[in-house]
């Protein structure tokens, strides 16, 4: 009996000093290894440039803003009368040749208005009756005798006429290429002049591309339109497309 507890009293001494021989190898081998050195690519150089691009377009379209207002001491013969000479407004324009789908009420409101004297006394009230009728004109050359048409209508208040082209993507196309080669040209020359040659592009954004007036022309107004002739003179001016591009390059 005892013969066996002492065989097995060093069987566990043996195997505890394997384990501590063992820990202590891989702890020297874990010191001894060589730590791998991370390694980083040199950043480029690179050379940052703006191109600009514009295209002039003139405009095809435009867009007007008439209005009826009315005003009497009964809400409901205010509103009847607006809506009577809407109307009328409104078959002249189609008699004219708008399109119905090219004419929309853009605002109707109807409000209570009160008059004060000097003393701040109540005097005679009103309610007060606003239609604007939103107009798509497709053929420029008629756009003046369609203004004169309304106003001979009814309309008696023009809030705002603008211009538009209905087909920009030609000239965005053409405004973003006359970007990229305004960079590039630029780029080129800095290069150039730096002594360092122009590599790969790296990065490139765009921003721009909304049109928007220029004023070679005049065209619009607001307010009340009273004994204005048939045929209003209006010049549409001229849109500009612009487009900026912002180019990255390496240089060598």
């Amino acid at each position: 009996m005892r013969n066996k507890i002492f065989s097995l009293t060093l069987t566990l001494i043996l195997l505890i000093a394997i384990a501590v021989i063992a820990i202590g190898t891989y702890s020297t081998l874990a010191q001894a290894a060589p730590v791998a050195q991370t390694t980083t690519s040199e950043t480029p150089r690179t050379l940052s440039i703006t191109g600009h691009g514009e295209v002039s377009l003139t405009p095809d379209i435009a867009y007007i803003y008439v209005g009826v207002h009315t005003e009497h001491e009964v809400a409901g013969t205010a509103v009847a009368d607006n809506n009577e000479q809407a109307q009328t407004v409104i078959d002249a324009l189609r008699a004219a040749g708008i399109k119905a789908e090219d004419i929309s009420t853009s605002n109707f409101s109807l409000w209570y208005s009160q008059n004060y004297d000097f003393e701040g006394k109540p005097t005679d009230a009103k309610y007060v009756v606003d239609n604007s009728v939103f107009i798509t004109v497709r053929n420029l050359d008629q756009l003046g005798d369609i203004l004169g048409t309304a106003i001979d209508a009814g309309a008696n208040s023009v809030n705002g006429i603008s211009f538009d082209v209905s087909d920009k993507e030609a000239a965005l196309a053409d405004a973003r290429a006359q970007a990229v080669a305004d960079a590039r040209t630029q780029a080129t020359e800095l290069a150039g002049l730096a002594e360092v040659e122009l590599g790969e592009v790296q990065s490139i954004s765009m921003y721009g591309g909304y049109p928007g007036p220029y004023y070679g022309g005049k065209g619009g107004g607001g307010g009340f339109a009273t004994e204005v002739a048939a045929s209003v003179p209006i010049t549409p001016g001229q849109y500009v497309v612009t487009m900026d591009v912002s180019i990255v390059f390496t240089i060598k």
